[in-house]
């Protein structure tokens, strides 16, 4: 009777509600991945504060760097963003100089983004910084961990949107 009462009857947002069930005790995988990325995005901001960056301001910018032109819903999607949220971003890119948009070729409905060679520049400032991060992120974790701790990412974002990363 004591046993019961000594458990907290409503577990933390997330927590695995029958910690048994795959062998491991405490939060579910996906609440650890949550709250790394939560802590991720905390240290970004931090980090890119210098340069006048946010987090989802720096992943617009890598990702049309990564991927050339992108209309604003494709770099919604590739940067985990809604389009609202991505017009926004677009925007004060674009007024700061680091995009430039121009109508697709063939289809003059669709504007294009890309970036400067201003918006570039910064994004090699920005690097040494970011880089630091992911330093931080591995520092106590051996080598071969490391190569796990990715593939295992990767295999998780496969298996949750069907399409392999890369």
């Amino acid at each position: 009777m004591a046993e019961a009462a000594d458990r907290d009857p409503d577990p933390a947002p997330g927590a695995d509600p029958d910690p048994g069930s795959e062998d491991h005790k405490g939060p579910l995988t996906i609440y650890l991945v949550k709250q790394l990325e939560q802590a991720i995005r905390s240290f970004m901001d931090e980090a890119l504060r210098p340069y006048g960056l946010t987090t989802s301001h720096y992943t617009a910018l890598t990702v049309l760097l990564h991927r050339g032109e992108l209309s604003s819903a494709q770099l919604a999607r590739r940067s985990f963003v809604r389009p609202q949220t991505m017009h926004e971003i677009v925007r004060a890119l674009e007024e700061r100089g680091l995009i430039e948009r121009a109508h697709a070729p063939g289809n003059r409905r669709i504007m294009e983004a890309r970036l400067t060679q201003e918006g570039e520049e910064l994004l090699a400032e920005c690097a040494p910084a970011v880089q630091k991060l992911e330093d931080r992120l591995l520092l106590d974790m051996p080598e071969k961990q490391r190569s796990a701790f990715r593939q295992g990412l990767e295999d998780g974002l496969a298996s949750l949107t069907g399409r392999q990363h890369g």
